[in-house]
């Protein structure tokens, strides 16, 4: 549950953890490009499997005990918080599985510190040797072990699978943001820079670096770079929205935004370790009363190539994390999907990205507009649906239109069904190198439907026009 112990290392403001990371990660982008590259012809390695690093069981553990000691010592003897009063008594109660219920926390809390708290349990083990599917039990461990014995209140459900599957994803995503970034040639003052940017993605990586002795170093040998390819795409400019009203000519609002979108590896790469093409975009903006506006993580799993002829067409199972919080509302969940990527070269100055796909939702957390047991938001599972084209004409011209839907019943809250709807259409021009201009236009609607109240329906439109800048790492 972790209330305190963010807001005390935070300086009382837990909620900048995902600006922080948002920092880290753009500047890392400008060091990572000015690191010393490899051969851009070298083949695509992860030196993390093939060079097989030595396991450390001890230290692995260590860490991990250090994730649950740590925020349980700030909560307890230095924002004396009652709940981290942990007894004999109450690790017994927790102990027993009919103890297990869902909690009121808030909803950043729940939905960003737990997976963040995660993360450092799965990073202990990941940092040490061992590869994703071995880090990922530890996860999983250590979320039950905060939920038994870090607190007096009664174990969370929905708090052990944020922290156990949020965890997961958001641990390899840092371990391995965090690994480009340092795995390169670059010294002096950048490769320090490297390495303090890096410690702040993941911790136990940077702990580690410092305990072997490899801080500030580059690796010993070029093998050791992770040369997977890694683009980065920065958008700043002017948003207009509005809420419960689709005329946002009129009636808009205007604000500046910003949205960094990273990607590693490509879609091809699914067919090696979990975790080889990653997508993330994080959105942040002005808007009455939310900052950070979405945060998107996707990780391929597995995947097979299924027809490759004069086109290419992949089938990738991926591990999914979203995020949204406008200013008509939140939403949050966690999930696998089955994705379909296909490329069609009608000729060399024509091309169309086609991309489809479905899946699960594991536990999603979506506003109730009348509260529940003084929360204000239900939990539930649910499927996810999209689809997504892309044309691109003389690389020059591009037009996306992209529709993400999602269905969710509650299962712990005001009995409820809901409906999401993400519609979103984008022109862009390339004018510089690297350099465009995208005119966006889009809305995301949220329509509840209650069983002993009426329904209740949320919508964002908006309007964006922006400067993207596109660059290759």
């Amino acid at each position: 549950m972790l209330r305190a112990f963010f807001p005390i290392v935070f300086a009382h403001s837990w909620r900048l953890i995902p600006f922080i990371l948002f920092v880290c990660l753009t500047f890392s982008l400008f060091l990572t490009a000015s690191g010393q590259r490899i051969d851009s012809k070298q083949k695509t390695t992860d030196s993390l499997y093939n060079n097989k690093p030595k396991k450390r069981f001890g230290r692995a553990a260590t860490e991990l005990g250090l994730g649950e000691v740590v925020p349980l010592f700030v909560d307890d003897y230095v924002s004396r918080q009652s709940w981290a009063d942990i007894s004999f008594k109450t690790i017994s109660y927790n102990l027993k599985p009919s103890s297990w219920t869902w909690d009121y926390d808030q909803f950043q809390v729940n939905e960003i510190g737990h997976p963040f708290h995660g993360s450092i349990f799965f990073n202990a083990f990941r940092s040490n040797g061992y590869n994703f599917w071995q880090s990922a039990p530890a996860a999983f461990a250590g979320s039950y072990l905060w939920e038994t014995f870090g607190e007096t209140q009664t174990p969370s459900i929905n708090d052990f699978i944020t922290t156990s599957f949020g965890g997961v994803m958001l641990g390899e995503v840092s371990h391995r943001m965090a690994n480009k970034l340092i795995n390169n040639r670059s010294r002096g003052v950048k490769r320090q820079a490297s390495e303090i940017f890096a410690f702040f993605i993941n911790p136990s990586n940077g702990l580690n670096r410092l305990l072997d002795g490899k801080w500030g170093k580059p690796p010993d040998k070029a093998s050791l770079t992770d040369s997977s390819k890694m683009e980065a795409e920065l958008d700043l400019g002017l948003r207009k929205f509005n809420v419960n009203n689709k005329d946002v000519f009129r009636d808009g609002h205007f604000g500046p935004y910003g949205r960094l979108r990273l990607s590693y590896g490509s879609p091809e790469d699914c067919l090696k370790e979990p975790f080889s093409n990653i997508s993330i975009i994080i959105e942040a903006g002005k808007d009455d009363s939310s900052k950070l506006n979405m945060v998107n993580l996707y990780g391929s799993l597995t995947g097979w190539k299924i027809y490759a002829q004069n086109n290419t067409h992949l089938a990738v199972l991926s591990a999914n994390f979203d995020y949204i919080n406008n200013e008509a509302f939140y939403y949050s969940a966690e999930g696998v999907r089955m994705n379909l990527f296909s490329e069609f070269d009608l000729s060399s100055r024509f091309k169309i990205n086609t991309s489809v796909g479905g899946g699960g939702l594991i536990l999603a957390a979506i506003p109730d507009h009348y509260t529940y047991n003084s929360r204000n938001y239900d939990y539930g599972p649910g499927i996810s649906y999209y689809v997504s084209v892309k044309l691109n004409f003389t690389k020059r011209l591009f037009y996306n239109i992209a529709y993400r839907g999602g269905w969710m019943s509650t299962v712990n809250g005001n009995k409820s069904d809901y409906l999401l709807h993400v519609l979103t259409h984008i022109l862009g021009v390339n004018i510089v190198d690297k350099l465009s201009v995208t005119a966006e236009e889009g809305y995301f609607n949220l329509h509840g439907t209650y069983r002993h109240f009426p329904p209740v329906n949320k919508t964002y439109p908006y309007l964006r026009l922006a400067f993207s800048y596109n660059v290759n790492l």
